[in-house]
C-alpha cells in the first residue's frame, strides 16, 4: 500500500493535502468518511494520516476558545534583546502564558503571544516573568481588543 505523503519535489502531495483539509474541517472525522471523500481505502487513509503525524506534518488537537475557558486578555509582546536571543527565547518558551514565541527580523528580536486571565495577570507576566529575564532590553505590548479572524485552515492550497 502506498503511504507516500510527498511528491517527487518533497512537497506534500495532493492526496495528503486533501486529507489535511478534511481534518481541518473536523478533526474527529472518521477515516472511513475521509476515505470516501478523497477516493482512497480506509486502510490507506489511516496509514497516510499516521505518517503525517509521525513526520510532524500535522497534530490532531482540540482548539479552545480562550475566553470561554477564562483567558480574557491576549497580547502580542515585542521584545528587544541584548546578547543571546536563543537564551531569552528558551526562557520565554517556559512561560505558561506564552502561546507562541517567534524569533524575528525587524524592530523586535522576539514576538511572544501571551494569553492571560485578565489585565493583572498580563501585567504580572510582563513585569515579573518577562522583564526579569537576563538579556531582555525592552518590551512593547500590543493588547488584543478583539480577534477579527482566527483560522487554522492553511497550508493545503
Amino acid at each position: 500500500m502506498d503511504t507516500a505523503i510527498r511528491d517527487s519535489g518533497g512537497r506534500l502531495d495532493k492526496v495528503s493535502k486533501l486529507i489535511i483539509e478534511q481534518l481541518q474541517e473536523d478533526g474527529r472525522r472518521s477515516y472511513a468518511a475521509i476515505a470516501r471523500t478523497i477516493g482512497l481505502s480506509e486502510a490507506a487513509t489511516r496509514q497516510r494520516v499516521q505518517k503525517l503525524i509521525d513526520e510532524g506534518v500535522i497534530q490532531i488537537v482540540a482548539v479552545t476558545d480562550a475566553e470561554a475557558i477564562g483567558f480574557h486578555r491576549m497580547a502580542l509582546l515585542g521584545i528587544k534583546v541584548e546578547g543571546d536571543i536563543h537564551a531569552v527565547a528558551d526562557k520565554l518558551v517556559a512561560l505558561e502564558a506564552a502561546e507562541y514565541v517567534v524569533l524575528t527580523a525587524g524592530q523586535f528580536d522576539l514576538l511572544v503571544e501571551l494569553m492571560c486571565e485578565d489585565d493583572d495577570h498580563l501585567l504580572h507576566t510582563i513585569n515579573e516573568s518577562v522583564r526579569t529575564i537576563p538579556g531582555v532590553r525592552s518590551t512593547e505590548a500590543f493588547v488584543y481588543l478583539k480577534v477579527a479572524k482566527e483560522n487554522y485552515q492553511w497550508g493545503t492550497r
